[in-house]
């Protein structure tokens, strides 16, 4: 008897299983849906990189549907495709898509609750605090710094080639960056330039370049929640510990000798301290979040744009030299000086870096999860609460019926006229709407500046060294190149 009902219990068991199973795989196909189906071997698609892959689903469905079903360990996702869905999760639909998803572990990982991650009214009322912190004026507090470790990456550019004409530029960028966002943030001089193993731009290597544990996240991207259960991290301790340590430091040295920098740890401290009622206060771990995630999305996104910019320069000699004029031109009207005022008038130095960003999106997918039940417009289709979302940004920018011969590097994409003439969802390299990057002008600005002074110096072109065309490492999320980039370096 006890056989039998074990027996029968087991296939119930298994009925209920292969039930489930059967729901999971047919689950797009149930809903007519256009999709591939779960593979359940080894997909074709390993070793690509993760803006490469979904390319070749949004390639696949585009013009069928608004977006394409896909699967990820099991769960069902959505490939937006329709550049009018892309604009109605941006902005018009935005009250059922202002979460990202992303895991984050306020009580163990103190660092992960930053902008970047946190959802709903704790997201909203954190980007109300943060947003005036990176306004056009507080930009131009910061410019002095910014410039001043310009200026010195440039000095050392020059030291460098008077010893050596062919070197490895990306990480003498990331080193640049680092410096500026050390100063700007932490009020810190870094001094990656001269000492490449300094302790900032060591923490910064390892954030980005130590190996990943797969299954952590797995976990942390596929089931958040259950990571939060879980207690997982995802930040290396010894990371987190130097950057806790490293803010806390700082707040203590400022607030004990009255110290004002005008840089943006100056902007949280007034925060922490309550010194705008309107705005509220942060709490010392907020600062910390948000100072490390300034930090880390800052020097590797800027440095990364600024190493595709000068691959593109090197194979396009047309349009560096043009390039170079413009910050020729622009500094004979001011004498000479690289002030706010002309960083700001190089409109052809933006042009080429918005379509570096186009080509080269650091963020090559955006990440939203549906907040409560959605009909797709023009579908009958429903997405349910807790369904997540995928905007294949650097498919979008590849789709030749948006930029024509998308593999061509053309910074005339994006005079005032070509951009009037697109679709305003069809470039969004930052994101768009009330989740938009909050330091997206910080990052421009100092891609504009280091981008500025090195063609105002300097001539780049392949040598025996390079690599062309460079491929993505599938190893990092950010779009970032295989090989480093190794470039002739001439002064002018």
């Amino acid at each position: 008897m006890d056989l039998t009902l074990l027996v029968a219990a087991l296939g119930l068991l298994l009925a209920y299983g292969y039930y489930r199973v059967k729901k999971v795989v047919n689950f797009w196909a149930d809903r007519n849906v256009p999709h591939n189906p779960i593979s359940f071997g080894k997909s074709p698609e390993q070793g690509l990189h993760m803006g490469k892959m979904l390319q070749k689903h949004y390639n696949q469905f585009k013009g069928q549907y608004p977006f394409a079903g896909m699967y990820f360990l099991f769960k069902p996702l959505v490939l937006a495709i329709d550049l009018e869905l892309l604009k109605c999760i941006f902005v018009k639909d935005f009250q059922y898509f202002h979460d990202r998803g992303t895991f984050y572990n306020e009580r163990d990982d103190p660092l992960s609750a930053h902008l970047f991650n946190l959802e709903g009214n704790k997201w909203k009322n954190l980007r109300t605090k943060l947003s005036p912190t990176f306004t056009s004026g507080k930009m131009k507090m910061m410019y002095p710094a910014m410039i001043k470790a310009g200026r010195q990456f440039s000095d050392y550019m020059e030291d460098k080639i008077a010893v050596e004409s062919e070197f490895e530029l990306k990480d003498l960028l990331a080193r640049f960056t680092t410096d500026v966002i050390g100063i700007c943030a932490f009020g810190i001089e870094c001094n990656s330039m001269k000492d490449p193993n300094a302790q900032f731009r060591q923490m910064g290597r390892r954030h980005f370049e130590e190996p990943r544990n797969r299954l952590r996240d797995s976990v942390c991207m596929g089931a958040p929640k259950l990571a939060r259960f879980l207690r997982l991290k995802m930040i290396n301790a010894e990371l987190s510990e130097f950057f806790i340590n490293v803010v806390r430091e700082t707040i203590d040295f400022r607030v004990k000798n009255n110290v004002r920098r005008n840089d943006f740890m100056d902007l949280l401290i007034a925060m922490m301290k309550g010194d705008n009622p309107e705005l509220g206060s942060l709490t010392f771990n907020e600062i910390a979040a948000q100072a490390f995630v300034f930090f880390v999305a800052g020097f590797e996104t800027s440095s990364t744009t600024m190493t595709w910019a000068l691959y593109e320069l090197s194979v396009n000699q047309d349009i560096q030299s043009k390039g170079r004029q413009c910050v020729e031109d622009v500094l004979e009207k001011h004498n000479g000086d690289l002030t706010y005022e002309a960083i700001m008038e190089m409109t052809y130095i933006d042009q080429i870096l918005q379509e570096t960003l186009r080509k080269y999106p650091p963020v090559p997918v955006h990440f939203r999860v549906v907040t409560k039940d959605y009909r797709v417009p023009n579908t009958s289709t429903t997405l349910s609460a807790g369904t997540r979302v995928l905007i294949p940004v650097y498919a979008v920018h590849h789709d030749p019926e948006i930029f024509p011969d998308p593999e061509r590097f053309d910074p005339d994409r994006f005079t005032p006229e070509a951009i009037a003439q697109r679709h305003p969802y069809a470039w969004t390299p930052f994101g768009e709407g009330p989740r938009i990057c909050v330091g997206m002008r910080f990052g421009l600005m100092q891609a504009r500046i280091g981008l500025a002074l090195l063609l105002k110096s300097f001539r780049f072109s392949s040598g025996q060294k390079s690599t062309v065309p460079l491929d993505f490492t599938p190893k990092s999320f950010i779009l970032s190149p295989e090989q480093g980039l190794w470039l002739k370096v001439d002064k002018v």
